[in-house]
């Protein structure tokens, strides 16, 4: 990846102090009523990550994996216990105070690309400015080839993205993910619809952003390789942590 070009400038969001963890979730839960019965779905999880630390959570379908990055992802705040998300604890937010952590903190990447179909690729990528930023309309389409051009696809701003492989198109989800440079960026299942040769590059994109951008990377996934990528490997069961452990 290129070195970061003096323009744009980066969007203004309050920075967390050193000592301050990227995600800290202390007793978490998570309770579901589903036809008169009730599912724990997440069970007193205690969960520390550090700032631009990549972690992996893998576990059998049903072990509360999507349900912790929906919370993670301040998706979601129906829970008990505490979880700080660079020290704001995301259940005394208001909804609109919640939207717009969400939407300047926070980036999301799905297993499928949720790329509109009617907008183009760039107008994919500068979509999350139109939610609650401050960037002029030239800030927003600079930073956006900007980012394309990270992707190596600066040439495809004005393509469909259907008109793209899966590999592409993750790498433009990604692209629109950091348009606002959030701290945090959560991916549910990101290599789970692409052949083996380009999920190796969008590992290795990962890598390149968590050190070009400062990021911090929770991944969801049933990809061995993706795990084996990341920092530290969390595995759920039944809603409980039942290993967390460094990646050699």
């Amino acid at each position: 990846m290129s070195d970061l070009p003096p323009t744009p400038e980066p969007v203004a969001v309050a920075a967390a102090p050193i000592a301050v963890l990227a995600i800290d979730a202390r007793r978490l839960s998570r309770t579901f009523a589903i036809v008169g019965a009730t599912v724990q779905a997440l069970v007193d999880v205690d969960l520390a990550i550090a700032p631009k630390e990549i972690v992996a959570i893998i576990g059998r379908s049903g072990a509360g994996k999507s349900t912790l990055l929906n919370l993670i992802g301040a998706l979601d705040r129906q829970y008990q216990g505490e979880l700080r998300v660079f020290g704001q604890e995301l259940k005394s937010l208001s909804d609109s105070q919640l939207s717009r952590f969400r939407n300047r903190q926070i980036g999301f990447v799905f297993q499928s690309f949720q790329l509109l179909p009617n907008l183009s690729v760039g107008e994919n990528v500068m979509l999350p400015a139109y939610f609650g930023s401050d960037l002029t309309q030239n800030e927003i389409e600079r930073r956006a080839r900007w980012l394309l051009g990270e992707m190596e696809l600066a040439t495809r701003f004005d393509q469909n993205p259907q008109q793209m492989s899966g590999g592409e198109r993750q790498r433009v989800a990604v692209a629109r993910a950091l348009l606002l440079e959030p701290p945090l960026l959560v991916c549910d299942e990101p290599t789970g619809s692409l052949d083996a040769a380009s999920a190796k590059q969008i590992l290795q994109l990962f890598k390149d952003i968590r050190h070009k951008f400062a990021t911090t990377l929770v991944l969801v996934t049933h990809d061995p390789a993706v795990a084996a990528a990341a920092d530290r490997v969390i595995t759920l069961d039944r809603g409980n942590v039942r290993s967390n452990t460094e990646v050699a």
